[in-house]
C-alpha cells in the first residue's frame, strides 16, 4: 500500500498504483470548495476540511473489491448538483462515470489515496489606484512648505528616476504630505497618479498588479503574474517603464520594508517618481532613496489645524494651548478638531476640551482624543490608542519583543528630552535583560517610536501622546516594577547630598521626568504606598540639587507641583512631603518672598512637631529653615532662638562636630549686631578650627563658616581682622562656584562693605557695582538683595563725592 501526497498550488489529484490497476478522471480543475457529503461505498471514506483556509485536504479513501454502490448518497445537495465524489453507476467491471465537478476512483485492489487541494485566495484588487486610499483628502496642509517645495521640484520634470521616503512617527502626517503631492502631480503637473497600500503583502501585491493593469498590462499577463507563471514585480515595472505618460507612484504605509524587499517591489524608473511613506527610519532599508523626515507641526500651524476643523470652538490662542497639550501631533489634532466640530447636543469649546484633557487621574485623555475617530470611521492606524501597536507588533515579529517593555519604561517619564545615559545598565528581568536594551532601543529608533537628538550630551525624545497611550495600555501587574525601575534610574543620577554650586544644567533636564514619574504613579492608583516613596525621594533630591545650584525658580516649581501630586497618594505630614515643603519655604526665602516663606515654614514646623516629635531631625531642620525669613523680616529674637534650638538638638543627637551641627552653629554668626553677636564672634575662631579639623579647609561648610565668621568680625567693629577672611572666602567661592553664584555675590558684597569701612572707597564701589550688575541679571530688579546693593552703591558714590 502506497501513500500519495500532492503539494501543487492548483486543484488536482495524486494517485499511486498499489496492488491493482487504477484510473482517475478530473472534470473541473477550477474547483474552489468542498461539500461534506460521503459516498456510500463498501469501505471507508475519511474526509477533512480546514475551514477558513485556502488549503484543504480530502482525507483517506479506501476501496476494497468486490464492492457495490448505489452511485450517490441519500440525496444530499452535493450529489444532486454534481458533487466532489460522484458516481453515476458502478458494476463488476469497475466502470463508472462522473459528471459536473465529480471524480471517480476505480481499482481492482486496495488503494491508499490522499488528495490535497490548494487554492489561491480569491483575487481582490483595490477599487482604485488613481485616488489616495485615505477616505478623504486633508482640506489644508499646514506647514510642510519646505518639504513640499522639494517634492514638487522632484516631480516637475515628469520622471525623476528617484525614490523618496517620508518617514516619521505614526500620526505625524506622512500620508497627508503624500496626498498633497499626489494632488499637485495629477492636477497641476498633468501626471498619472498611482496609489498603493503596502501595509501587508496581499494589499501590496494586488495594488501593484492593479498599477500594471492601469499602465496597459493584458489579462493574460496579469493572470500569469497572479498564478506565479510570471514574476509579478517584473511585469509591474516593465509597464511603468513603458508608460505613455509620466507618473507619481505613492506606496503608502510601508511600515515593514521587508514586504517590499521580498518581491523586489521597490524600484525606480525614468518615467516617474516613487514616494514611500513609512515609520521605518533605518537607512539600511532604503538603499539609494532620499530619506525625508516628517515631524510634528510648529505651534501656530498646529493651532491652525484645530481652527480649520472647528473654527467656532475657540480662539487661535486657545487652539495653541490644546496643540501644546497634544504635542502638536497631526493625528491627535485632527481627532480633537473633528470631535469638537461634530458635537450636537452639548458642544464643547476649546477651553472645555483643554480642561478635560487636564482632568487628572479621572480622565482617560487618550480615550478622549480617540472619540474623534468615530466621526471619521477610522481604523486602528488612526486611533492614538492603537496606531503605534502596529510598529510594536512588527518589532515583536522581528525578534525584538523587549522594545515594548523599554517603551513602557520610557512611558514612566516625560516626552521631553531624556538624557540617554539614564538607560545605561537598565534591566527589567526577563522582560528586558540588560543585553537586550541596546537592540530594543535600536528597534524603537528604527520604527520612529523615539528619536535621538543631535548634540552633546545625547538625549532621547519620545512623543508625549505616544507615552500616554502606551501607559494607558500597560498591564496592571507591570505598574510597580516599572515605577520602581524608573525611580531607581533617576535616583542613581541624583546625589543624596549635592554640593553647592553644582551646575544647574546637570539637573534641570530631569525636572519634567521626575514630575512625569509622579503623575504616572498617581495615574496608576494601584501602586503601593511604599513604591510611591521612591518617586517622592527623586523629587526631594532634585529640588535640593536645583536649590544648591542656585536655580531657585526651578526648585520652587518642582517642589510645589510635587507636593500637589504626592498629596494624592501620601499624607501631608509624610516625612518626604514635609521635606519638600521645607525646601519650598527655603526657596521662597532665597527668592526674597519672605512673608510667603514664613507662612509655609511655620505650618511645616507645626506639622513636624505634631507628627514626628519636637526633637526629630526633620523638625530641627524646619526650625533652621524658618530662622532665615524671620531674620529678614526683623524678627531676630525668634530667629536666634530657633537656631539655638537646632544647635542643641543636633549636638545631642549627632554630636558637636557633626557636619549638620557645624552648619547650624554657623547660623549664629549671622546674628544682628549686639551682645549676642559679640559672644558668637568670640566663638567663631573655635568653630572655624572645628570645621578645618573635622571636614578640611576646602569643604563647603568650612568655606561658609569662614564667610560667616568674617561677617561677625565686621559687624562687631573689626574690619581689619575680618578682611583677610573675607578675601580668602571670596577667592575660594569664586573659584569653586563662579562669579554669579548667590553665595559668591554675598561674600563679594561683604567685601565691599569691609573695604568701605577701611576707607578704600574706589575698590568698595567697584565690588558693589559688580554685585549690583550680577544680582540684577541673576535675581531680577525686584529682589530685595538687588535693591539693597543698589542702594549701597548710591551711598558709596555719594560719600565719595562729598
Amino acid at each position: 500500500m502506497t501513500h500519495a501526497h500532492s503539494s501543487t498550488w492548483s486543484s488536482g489529484v495524486s494517485l499511486v498504483h498499489g496492488s491493482g490497476a487504477w484510473r482517475t478522471r478530473l472534470l473541473d480543475p477550477r474547483l474552489r470548495s468542498f461539500s461534506s457529503c460521503r459516498l456510500h461505498v463498501a469501505g471507508r471514506l475519511h474526509q477533512r476540511q480546514e475551514k477558513g483556509s485556502a488549503r484543504s485536504e480530502l482525507g483517506l479513501l479506501w476501496l476494497r473489491k468486490p464492492y457495490a454502490s448505489r452511485g450517490t448518497c441519500d440525496g444530499c445537495a452535493c450529489c444532486r448538483s454534481g458533487g466532489h465524489v460522484h458516481g453515476a453507476a458502478m458494476n463488476s467491471r469497475n466502470d463508472a462515470q462522473a459528471s459536473h465537478h465529480g471524480r471517480v476512483y476505480q481499482a481492482s485492489g486496495d488503494q491508499h489515496i490522499v488528495e490535497h487541494h490548494h487554492y489561491d485566495p480569491v483575487w481582490a484588487a483595490p477599487d482604485s489606484v488613481r485616488r489616495p486610499a485615505v477616505g478623504r483628502f486633508p482640506e489644508v496642509l499646514r506647514d510642510r512648505a519646505e518639504l513640499m517645495e522639494h517634492l514638487r521640484a522632484a516631480v516637475a520634470s515628469g520622471g525623476s528616476n528617484q525614490v523618496y521616503v517620508l518617514h516619521g512617527l505614526g500620526g505625524c502626517g506622512k500620508t497627508a504630505v503624500a496626498c498633497a503631492l499626489f494632488s499637485h502631480a495629477t492636477t497641476d503637473g498633468g501626471q498619472v497618479g498611482l496609489w498603493v497600500n503596502a501595509s501587508d503583502v496581499t494589499s501590496l501585491r494586488t495594488g501593484m498588479l492593479a498599477v500594471a493593469a492601469d499602465r496597459g498590462a493584458s489579462d493574460g499577463e496579469l493572470t500569469a503574474a497572479r498564478s506565479g507563471l510570471r514574476a509579478a514585480a517584473d511585469l509591474v515595472w516593465d509597464r511603468l517603464d513603458r508608460s505613455d505618460r509620466p507618473w507619481l507612484l505613492v506606496i503608502d504605509n510601508a511600515d515593514d520594508p521587508a514586504v517590499l524587499r521580498e518581491g523586489s517591489w521597490l524600484r525606480s524608473s525614468p518615467r516617474g517618481t516613487v514616494l514611500v511613506t513609512t515609520r521605518q527610519a533605518a537607512a539600511r532599508w532604503w538603499p539609494g532613496a532620499e530619506l525625508l523626515h516628517v515631524g510634528v507641526l510648529p505651534r501656530n500651524d498646529a493651532a491652525k489645524v484645530l481652527c480649520d476643523l472647528a473654527p467656532e470652538a475657540g480662539t487661535a490662542e486657545e487652539a495653541a494651548e490644546i496643540a501644546d497639550r497634544l504635542g502638536r501631533l497631526p493625528l491627535a489634532l485632527t481627532l480633537a478638531g473633528t470631535f469638537l466640530a461634530h458635537q450636537v447636543i452639548d458642544p464643547w469649546t476649546m477651553t472645555q476640551y483643554s480642561h478635560h484633557l487636564d482632568g487628572g487621574r479621572t480622565t482617560d485623555t487618550i480615550a478622549l482624543i480617540d472619540q474623534g475617530a468615530a466621526v471619521l470611521g477610522a481604523d486602528s492606524r488612526h486611533l492614538v490608542s492603537r496606531t503605534w501597536q502596529l510598529s510594536l507588533d512588527t518589532l515583536a515579529n522581528h525578534g525584538a519583543p523587549e522594545a515594548h517593555t523599554l517603551l513602557r519604561l520610557l512611558a514612566c517619564w516625560a516626552g521631553d528630552p531624556l538624557p540617554l545615559s539614564l538607560l545605561a545598565g537598565v534591566e527589567l528581568g526577563s522582560d528586558l535583560p540588560a543585553e537586550r536594551v541596546e537592540p530594543a532601543l535600536r528597534g524603537l529608533l528604527d520604527h520612529s517610536l523615539t528619536e535621538l537628538l543631535t548634540g552633546t550630551p545625547r538625549f532621547l525624545r519620545t512623543h508625549g501622546v505616544l507615552l500616554d497611550s502606551v501607559a494607558g495600555r500597560t498591564p496592571t501587574e507591570q505598574h510597580e516594577p516599572l515605577i520602581t525601575k524608573a525611580a531607581e534610574v533617576l535616583l542613581d543620577s541624583l546625589p543624596a547630598v549635592p554640593e553647592r554650586g553644582a551646575q544647574a544644567a546637570d539637573f534641570t533636564p530631569l525636572v519634567p521626568h521626575v514630575l512625569a514619574l509622579l503623575r504616572r504613579t498617581v495615574q496608576w492608583g494601584d501602586v503601593d504606598g511604599a513604591i510611591v516613596e521612591k518617586p517622592a525621594e527623586c523629587s526631594v533630591r532634585l529640588a535640593l540639587a536645583l536649590h544648591r545650584a542656585g536655580d531657585y525658580g526651578s526648585a520652587l516649581a518642582l517642589g510645589e507641583r510635587s507636593v500637589d501630586l504626592l498629596k494624592m497618594r501620601l499624607s501631608g505630614d509624610h516625612p518626604l512631603v514635609l521635606r519638600l515643603r521645607q525646601r519650598i519655604g527655603r526657596t521662597l526665602s532665597r527668592l526674597g518672598r519672605f512673608e510667603e516663606a514664613e507662612t509655609m515654614l511655620r505650618e511645616t514646623l507645626a506639622d513636624c512637631e505634631r507628627s514626628l516629635g519636637p526633637n526629630a531631625l526633620d523638625t530641627l531642620e524646619s526650625c533652621l529653615s524658618l530662622s532665615s525669613p524671620l531674620y529678614a523680616l526683623g524678627q531676630t529674637s525668634e530667629s536666634v532662638e530657633l537656631i539655638k534650638r537646632t544647635v542643641a538638638g543636633r549636638s545631642k543627637t549627632l554630636g558637636p562636630v557633626h557636619p549638620l551641627t557645624l552648619l547650624a552653629r554657623r547660623y549664629l554668626l549671622s546674628a544682628p549686631p549686639g551682645p549676642g553677636l559679640e559672644e558668637e564672634a568670640r566663638k567663631g575662631a573655635a568653630l572655624l578650627s572645628d570645621c578645618r579639623l573635622a571636614l578640611g579647609q576646602e569643604h563647603s561648610i568650612t568655606l561658609t563658616v569662614e564667610h560667616q565668621y568674617a561677617h561677625a568680625l565686621l559687624f562687631t567693629g573689626r574690619p581689619a581682622e575680618a578682611l583677610p577672611h573675607i578675601q580668602k572666602a571670596f577667592a575660594a567661592h569664586k573659584e569653586r562656584y563662579g562669579s554669579d553664584y548667590p553665595v559668591t555675590l554675598s561674600v563679594q558684597s561683604l567685601l565691599s562693605q569691609a573695604l568701605a569701612q577701611l576707607g578704600d572707597m574706589p575698590e568698595a564701589i567697584q565690588h558693589a557695582e559688580e554685585v549690583a550688575r550680577r544680582r540684577l541679571r541673576v535675581l531680577g530688579p525686584e529682589h530685595p538683595w538687588t535693591l539693597i546693593v543698589q542702594e549701597r552703591v548710591a551711598q558709596y558714590r555719594s560719600s565719595r563725592n562729598a
